[in-house]
């Protein structure tokens, strides 16, 4: 159920969803027909292709719904796993699997599929492909070269053909639909039937490809999430309506060495000055990730205030925006610079005996805590970094 485990949905409750969306798959195939070996294979035989529109729908619906989640800002496209490409294997493979389906009736789901109502020749079938498994990992070591050539890696087929994905999802589209007339066609000739295209017929064909159309022709022209945030921010600061409430570097010393539990000072500056020196107890979010999903949680929290800095002002104030726009933190930016902030607590020059009472004060308050924050670092070391969520690639489907 990536990507909603474990956010959405827990560890232990996807086993129970996995569970109950296999069976509701299974019950689907065996009610549409596919525990059936004449049903499938009809498929190479011209007269029935439901299988062909089945795969057909069920990629272009996938692909239309993770192009519109990924537009949202729902769903980060680069976690989705995707199988690497060692094409001779795959022309191979491809060619043994297609002669075991004409051969045998079945694929591997559909094959269990069958076998779980007692069809015999659906459990032979397995059998066979157990076997076939383990001839091909006892003849690995003769295979292997012919199974790793030719490797191109994660291929995204829009990006090989140089295409959008909204050109590349339309382009799929109008293939799905074009082979869906066209089987048909084939289908009634090989079967003897005559289709009466009748305008009721040709309207309640075409409502599902013209949502499509319209799906794909919207995300085309709307701006994405990141867009959208980016066009919010360049107007707001056009129009100069942007008020961004500001913490002074003492106030921000005292809240680090006092209650840094309810704070986050966000260093939005590159990794590289992060490194060479930051605020006590900051994490670093370098403005350019600030939309990746991984850091959404710091800017849908309000149990925290977010407090950010960089070498200028203008850097922090667009970090400031960007937050606005994602969510509902509450958000301040720190009036001094990084460098100011340095030299006011960690570059302290000592007041003159002749200095007033105020300066005097002022000094011992930046060095206390100077000092405490400096202990606050060794204690607590882990907090340098964002505490970030694994996010991995999730692997699935027939490959």
């Amino acid at each position: 159920m990536a990507p909603l485990v474990p956010d959405i949905i827990s560890e232990d409750f996807n086993f129970i969803i996995a569970l109950l969306i296999g069976i509701a798959f299974g019950f689907i195939l065996e009610q549409a027909g596919f525990s059936s070996t004449k049903k499938l294979v009809g498929l190479f035989y011209g007269y029935d292709f439901t299988v062909l529109k089945v795969f057909f729908t069920a990629g272009v619906t996938a692909m239309i719904g993770i192009m519109v989640l990924g537009h949202l800002g729902w769903l980060d496209l680069q976690l989705i796993y995707i199988n690497p490409t060692f094409l001779w294997s795959a022309i191979v493979g491809g060619l043994i699997m297609g002669a075991g389906f004409i051969i045998g009736g079945f694929c591997p789901g559909t094959s269990v599929c069958a076998a779980a109502i007692g069809k015999l020749d659906a459990m032979a079938f397995i059998f066979g492909s157990l076997l076939g498994i383990l001839v091909f990992t006892e003849a690995y070591p003769l295979l292997e070269g012919i199974y790793k050539a030719e490797a191109w890696g994660p291929v995204r087929i829009n990006e090989f053909l140089g295409l959008s994905p909204q050109l590349f999802a339309f382009l799929m589209s109008m293939m799905a639909f074009a082979a869906f007339f066209v089987t048909t066609r084939i289908e009634n000739k090989i079967n003897g039937r005559i289709t009466q295209y009748s305008k009721s017929l040709i309207i309640k064909n075409s409502i599902l490809p013209s949502l499509a159309i319209i799906v794909i022709v919207i995300t085309s022209l709307s701006p994405n999430r990141e867009e959208l945030i980016l066009k919010r921010i360049s107007e707001a600061e056009r129009q100069k309506k942007c008020k961004f409430r500001e913490i002074t570097a003492d106030k921000l010393a005292s809240e680090i060495v006092n209650s840094h539990y309810n704070i986050n000072v966000i260093d939005v500056r590159d990794s590289a000055s992060f490194n060479k020196w930051h605020i006590p107890m900051a994490i670093n979010i370098p403005l350019n990730d600030l939309l990746n999903s991984e850091f959404r949680s710091y800017f849908t929290q309000t149990h925290k205030r977010n407090i950010f800095y960089a070498d200028n002002d203008t850097v922090a104030k667009k970090a400031c925006l960007k937050a606005k726009y994602m969510g509902k933190s509450d958000n301040y930016i720190l009036k001094e610079s990084t460098l100011t902030f340095y030299n006011m607590f960690f570059n302290l020059s000592k007041p003159s005996a002749l200095s007033v009472k105020e300066d005097k004060d002022t000094y011992r308050f930046r060095e206390k805590a100077a000092r405490e924050m400096n202990n606050m670092v060794k204690s607590l070391k882990n907090v340098n970094t964002p505490v970030l969520k694994s996010a991995k690639k999730a692997k699935g489907g027939c490959s």
